[in-house]
């Protein structure tokens, strides 16, 4: 991929792709990943969380 577009579906994303993440509530950071929870529904969260069980 060429460097010119390296993040560029990040400019289509809402915010830029950032935002508050649900589990450690890090503020204006990127929520690229997607885990889900118990009761089935996905959420966005932060690199940092991404692993985390719910």
């Amino acid at each position: 991929m060429a460097k010119s577009n390296r993040g560029k579906p990040l400019w289509k994303m809402q915010s830029r792709g950032r935002g508050t993440c649900p589990i450690c509530n890090a503020t204006r950071i990127k929520l690229l990943y997607d885990i889900v929870n118990n009761e089935g529904e996905n959420l966005k969260v932060c690199k940092r969380c991404q692993k985390q069980k719910i």
